[in-house]
């Protein structure tokens, strides 16, 4: 087991560069079994959920070489429509290799995807969906049995909520559909629009990708094709080394992030009394020594405040002037870190989907454990700002989304061995 190993009370300063986004990369190597061709990405992070999908790519046939931030897809010989349900438990995106294998096969056998535990996050939304496409979608002994008969055909499908998820698998399985697909209510994250523009890259006809309304228009496979592409800012790492730089009371340049995919939690930190703005195609942060709380945090589909910066930002208010409130709309099971950061001398009061900080005066080192993947980038951003030092356990849930983070904190000033 590793753990990391931080020296807190070292103000944070510097620049870095922003490492390619997890929640953008994830759909966009499922999107490969479409192509039927080599493919090329660059600025791919190096995470254990990158590379639980280049597991998935391997065993349905996909040749897979990474190096350097580079990933080279070769789905010219996919031999297999099955995923074994070891590959399955590893991540939660898994699931989305559903809608692009009904697109490029009209089958696929898979068992129910793991990931972090963040309460119920069921995939009816998603088999609903694909449903009205015109899959056959059984469950057999644990194992989702999938089959379009008859081809995938467009329609309209409407989500009764913008889930990401289940817009991507719908997306994937519309490229090769027959007629036109319009997704109604879809989730407007970026994420959402770099798969669209992948997709267009390789062949396909996706128009409104990252606005509420979708339209895919199905092309034949042998229309699609690899093509190079690179990958996006990952806006939540971005958001994770602007809070512990604002925690430690720092100054912070990331080259490479996006203003305007992080303003929901850039308006948060201006509310806390840090200085951001735009700098030169990055992000600039200058943080007082003490920040104040910020009255109320609530988590809502983008472009509101996202659900996976809210742990983050809680650990970095922790320590400032006043009371705030989180409350957290998408996940039921999302404060699991706040008894790690009590454990630290944080003052935090949960009750349902609501959290109350009180600010205290300062942070203690101690032993503590990541519940989940955004739960340890927030105690390690807590780290940074408390006096002594802080065993983090749990480093495993930290590599799913996080590509060295010791050695990015590291690069800013911080003190982090990983043991």
């Amino acid at each position: 087991m590793q753990i990391l190993r931080i020296e807190g009370g070292r103000r944070l300063s510097g620049e870095i560069g922003i490492q390619g986004a997890k929640n953008s990369v994830l759909p966009i190597l499922s999107a490969c079994v479409l192509t039927g061709g080599e493919t090329r990405l660059n600025r791919c992070p190096a995470l254990s959920d990158v590379y639980a999908a280049f597991g998935i790519l391997s065993s349905l046939g996909c040749k897979c070489r990474f190096s350097g931030g580079i990933a080279e897809i070769d789905s010219r010989s996919i031999g297999s429509t099955e995923i074994g349900d070891a590959l399955m438990r590893r991540m939660r995106s898994s699931i989305i290799f559903m809608g692009a294998l009904l697109g490029a096969a009209g089958e696929c056998v898979m068992s129910f995807p793991g990931g972090c535990e963040l309460g119920p996050r069921p995939i009816d939304m998603h088999i609903s969906a694909l449903r009205q496409l015109g899959a056959v979608i059984d469950e057999k002994h644990g194992r989702l049995i999938c089959q379009a008969p008859k081809g995938l055909k467009g329609t309209v499908v409407n989500l009764p909520f913008p889930s990401v998820g289940a817009t991507e698998n719908v997306m994937l399985a519309a490229v090769c559909a027959e007629g036109e697909t319009v997704i109604v209510n879809a989730a407007r994250e970026p994420e959402i629009a770099e798969l669209g523009s992948f997709l267009n890259k390789c062949g396909a006809n996706v128009r409104g990708a990252g606005c509420h309304r979708i339209v895919i228009e199905g092309v034949s496979r042998d229309k699609l094709h690899g093509c190079e592409y690179t990958v996006m800012p990952d806006r939540i790492a971005a958001a994770t080394y602007l809070c512990a730089a604002a925690a430690s009371g720092g100054e912070v340049n990331i080259n490479g992030a996006r203003v305007s995919d992080i303003e929901a939690v850039i308006n948060v930190l201006r509310q806390a009394g840090c200085r951001v703005c735009d700098s030169d195609g990055g992000v600039y942060l200058s943080a007082p020594a003490v920040m104040n709380c910020v009255n109320t945090v609530r988590t809502c589909p983008y472009p509101g405040f996202p659900t996976d910066a809210q742990a983050i930002v809680m650990a970095a208010l922790v320590r400032s002037r006043g009371m705030g409130i989180f409350v957290e709309d998408i996940f039921e099971n999302r404060f699991r870190h706040v008894d790690e950061l009590v454990r630290m001398g944080a003052d935090i009061k949960t009750e349902g989907k609501v959290a109350v900080v009180r600010g205290v005066d300062k942070l203690t080192g101690a032993a503590v454990s990541a519940p989940d993947l955004r739960g340890g980038a927030a105690l390690c951003v807590a780290a940074c700002a408390a006096e002594g030092e802080t065993e983090v356990s749990g480093v495993c849930y930290i590599d799913r989304g996080y590509e060295a983070i010791e050695t990015t904190l590291n690069a800013l000033g911080a003190k982090v061995r990983r043991e």
